[in-house]
């Protein structure tokens, strides 16, 4: 008797503390061993209480008399990782639907709920952390319902914490969720909902199996590559890898089979069997799109070599990770990295300073954009210096006629998203008067309950990865939550600004903007560096350009050494003729001199510009 379920959650709801509890009320791990955050693996997820990861485990159960077998998906809650979220629920019959009985459900976890339900999955509605002094669960349960359509009194109540509840909670799960549904003596198909990479054994495939059976020392094949493998180990998760011959119809479990590269077990692919192949595929997903680019640089520029073996291996484990070497003259070397959103790039960065000692420069994040030139050509733009028409005509990649993509713009067309914000009604007017001020349009509003309002926006996406989080929360008090799904495209007033140091563009500064914010980066880019940037022995101009029109402008001022200081007496003519000498030293210098600008300039400046939350939209 199988019961195949995942729990769906905000941020920070309680849900890998839950799992804890259901890890040891089921007796798989023991008193002795268990930790908190138990299936989280990671040394990020446990320092920053959150789940990058879906984990698997499989949990013995017994209900009136009889044994069931209960296959858990722990599941992110963040939204750069829902594509992890859709994979889970493909492999689930129920989703346990927890929201916290003293905040109430959150935009993502909404967001979450609406996927589970196209899924046609069972939701059980759990209110946890009841044993909270502002916990509220009589309010929230009857919020809950009207969502999903129940009485208020079908709500469980769970204390992860305590364990109050988690029994009962159980128990549902048996009673609710509906039997995988198979044909045990079909050709096999199993769907890969995740992989991971073991230095070891090679590619861990986590799978579940729909129809037939997969066996140890067999041939499968994989039906979207057409690559055929052996299995060289089958078996379930409980919590740690516990081999056997074979998984069954309906079953949850992982197969090794030998393959060195993550790409090569797409998510969403189906596994049959060589000898007897399944004639069609079961439904799968895309494969995940970046939605945000960002340049990562070496600081020394001799890392190069290791950061690019790093990135080799940290794809191994992160298949939505993509990235190209690419080259700036203000950084040198280093690459242009696709990310899933902000929490992503910031995860991926941090992994790879801390596993593989590399100090990094990461530029602004970007996304892309199409640009239609007046001859029809179209450019895809990831990378501010793609952008065709820069300063003097160039692509502002230095300066470089090679760069320039060339041809007058014609249409520029950005991505949009739409954005859902949940807060107390009594915010309304602030968040409306952001979204407006950052391009939004409003799409409806629904109140949940009597304090409670669901605004609906579509934005460009490049008005939402800066620091759009940061002023939601700081006008909310905290109290609102953010949730974004790509919604297409749109034509857009964009203009390139680029900074130049002494008239020569610096790539690393330059950014796509819309044209009547464009001013204001360039005021404050060019009143940044001023700071960061030491004084040189001559005037250095910082100017902020659009085209060949300059916006903005700083002189950093010169050096000036005291050559008066041997003069203790003597006639005018005399200091006047070693004045003149500096000043045409100095002229000299200007014309053949070129500005340094620090590593730590480039690292506070570049920090400054993106100006986003390290938690991002949550």
């Amino acid at each position: 008797m199988i019961r195949n379920f995942c729990i769906i959650a905000h941020i920070d709801h309680g849900k890998s503390t839950l799992a804890d509890r259901m890890l040891q009320l089921t007796g798989v791990v023991e008193a002795r061993q268990m930790r908190a955050q138990y299936l989280d693996r990671m040394d990020i997820e446990r320092e920053r209480g959150i789940t990058i990861k879906s984990q698997a485990v499989r949990l013995p159960w017994q209900h009136e008399g009889r044994h069931y077998v209960l296959n858990l998906i722990d599941t992110p809650g963040h939204v750069d990782f829902s594509y992890e979220v859709s994979r889970s629920l493909a492999a689930c019959e129920g989703a346990v639907l927890l929201v916290d009985a003293a905040q109430g459900i959150e935009a993502q976890t909404l967001a979450n709920l609406y996927m589970a339900l196209e899924a046609d999955l069972k939701i059980i509605p759990v209110l946890n952390k009841i044993d909270l002094p502002a916990a509220q669960p009589e309010r929230y349960a009857k919020e809950i319902a009207a969502i999903i359509g129940s009485d208020p009194d079908e709500v469980l109540r769970v204390s992860a914490k305590t364990g109050e509840g988690v029994r009962e909670l159980l128990d549902a799960v048996v009673g609710q969720v509906p039997p995988p549904q198979g044909d045990p003596d079909a050709p096999a198909r199993a769907l890969i909902f995740d992989s991971v990479y073991d230095t070891y054994r090679g590619v861990v495939t986590y799978v579940r199996v729909v129809d037939g059976r997969l066996s140890r020392r067999e041939r499968c094949l994989m039906m979207s590559t057409g690559a055929v493998h052996e299995t060289l180990e089958v078996g379930v998760i409980s919590p740690e890898p516990i081999p056997s011959d074979g998984l069954g119809a309906g079953e949850v479990g992982y197969v090794i089979s030998g393959v060195k590269d993550v790409r090569q077990a797409r998510v969403g692919d189906t596994v049959t069997s060589s000898a007897r192949p399944a004639k069609q595929a079961l439904a799968g997903y895309d494969h995940p799109k970046p939605m945000v680019f960002s340049g990562l640089y070496p600081v020394d520029g001799d890392e190069y070599p290791e950061l690019r073996d790093a990135l080799d291996k940290l794809r191994l484990n992160d298949a939505a990770l993509v990235y190209e070497p690419e080259t700036s003259t203000a950084l040198g070397f280093g690459f242009r990295c696709g990310f899933l959103g902000l929490l992503h790039m910031e995860i991926v960065r941090e992994r790879l300073e801390r596993e593989f000692g590399l100090s990094l420069i990461s530029t602004a994040p970007n996304v892309i954009y199409r640009v239609v030139t007046e001859s029809g050509r179209e450019i895809r733009v990831t990378n501010p210096s793609d952008f065709p028409g820069g300063i003097d005509g160039y692509a502002a990649s230095g300066g470089n006629p090679k760069g320039n993509t060339g041809g007058k713009i014609a249409e520029v067309y950005e991505p949009v998203v739409r954005a859902t914000v949940i807060s107390p009604s009594e915010y309304i007017g602030t968040i409306m008067e952001l979204c407006q001020g950052r391009r939004g349009a409003l799409i409806g509003m629904d109140y949940l309950s009597t304090d409670r309002v669901e605004i609906r926006y579509t934005m460009p996406l490049a008005e939402i990865i800066f620091d759009f989080f940061d002023q939601l929360k700081s006008r909310t008090r905290g109290y609102a939550s953010l949730d974004y799904e790509p919604s297409g495209e749109q034509q857009a007033n964009l203009v390139k600004v680029d900074i130049l140091l002494q008239g020569q563009p610096v790539d690393a500064f330059s950014q796509i903007v819309h044209a009547d914010n464009a001013r204001e980066y360039g005021l404050a880019m060019t009143a940044r560096l001023k700071e960061l940037i030491p004084r040189q022995q001559y005037e250095v101009p910082i100017q902020a350009a659009v085209g060949s029109r300059i916006i903005a402008r700083e002189n950093i001022r010169a050096l000036r050494k005291d050559v008066l200081a041997k003069c203790y007496g003597g006639d005018i003519t005399r200091k006047r003729k070693l004045l003149e000498k500096q000043k045409e030293g100095k002229k000299r210098m200007k014309t053949i001199g070129r500005v340094e600008v620090p590593q730590e300039a480039f690292v506070a400046a570049l920090s400054t510009t993106q100006g986003q939350d390290s938690r991002s939209p949550r």
